[in-house]
């Protein structure tokens, strides 16, 4: 894991240059197909990630960690890893928002800068130690406790934003900037921009001229990882009912 200081990162995966079920298939292949503005947008995704500028070096290593638990890249290459951090960091940097704000949230900076605190709070309390400096399994119970919900420290952080408006927060930011890269096009099977060419096979779901079908492999969930030992996910699947319940939980309080 990139950057990280923590131990018992987990290797069951074997790395590859292109994990996913569509071995050789290369949206970038397609650029040709594109029109120049589209495709100047998407290549320098690739080409010319953007540099660190809001972060400064502890805020990055926190963030690398968090993310790598959020979107593990432990099967990818490590020249091949999607650079979440960057595009994070991008977004937060030009404050680019959705266009609008929850009553219970601070901006998406300040939420960025109390969550951090407040994962490293919670660090502290139950292991003494810095999240970053926390074993695998450990970081991922803490994490956990954030999904769920259910933090033990930080309460005065809490107060002042919903944790799991925040928990959607940076799993959002995290999810959209790995999808927004063409490697992880390649690895889902997307054949990027359909301007102008357009696509032909709408129905069936035949793959187009260019695509590959698809080839499923084995694979098993890194070691240590709280996401294959969730239990009641149907109780906080919707957006509503983590706010009602949370709303429910700070009145008995």
């Amino acid at each position: 894991m990139n950057g990280e200081r923590g131990k018992g990162v987990p290797a069951e995966l074997p790395m590859r240059d292109q994990p996913g079920y569509y071995p050789g298939f290369s949206t970038l292949g397609q650029r040709d197909a594109w029109d120049a503005a589209t495709r100047e947008v998407v290549v320098a995704r690739v080409e010319t990630p953007p540099p660190i500028r809001y972060f400064d070096a502890d805020a990055m290593l926190f963030w690398t960690v968090v993310f790598d638990h959020l979107l593990p890249q432990n099967d990818r290459t490590p020249e091949r890893r999607i650079p979440i951090v960057n595009l994070v960091d991008q977004r937060l940097r030009d404050d680019r928002t959705v266009g609008y704000r929850y009553a219970d949230m601070p901006p998406d900076r300040e939420a960025y800068r109390l969550g951090r605190d407040a994962i490293d709070a919670e660090a502290r309390s139950a292991h003494d130690a810095a999240f970053v400096d926390l074993a695998y399994a450990q970081r991922e119970s803490i994490l956990a406790r954030i999904h769920d919900g259910e933090p033990r420290a930080a309460q005065a952080i809490w107060a002042r934003m919903s944790v799991h408006r925040f928990w959607q927060l940076i799993v959002g930011d995290a999810a959209d900037a790995y999808y927004a890269h063409p490697w992880a096009w390649d690895e889902i099977g997307f054949g990027g921009p359909a301007y102008p060419r357009g696509y032909t096979r709408l129905e069936r779901g035949e793959p187009e001229p260019w695509e590959v079908r698809e080839r499923r492999y084995a694979w098993s969930v890194p070691s240590g990882a709280a996401s294959d030992e969730v239990e009641n996910v149907h109780a906080f699947h919707l957006e509503s009912e983590q706010h009602r319940s949370h709303v429910k939980n700070a009145g008995r309080r």
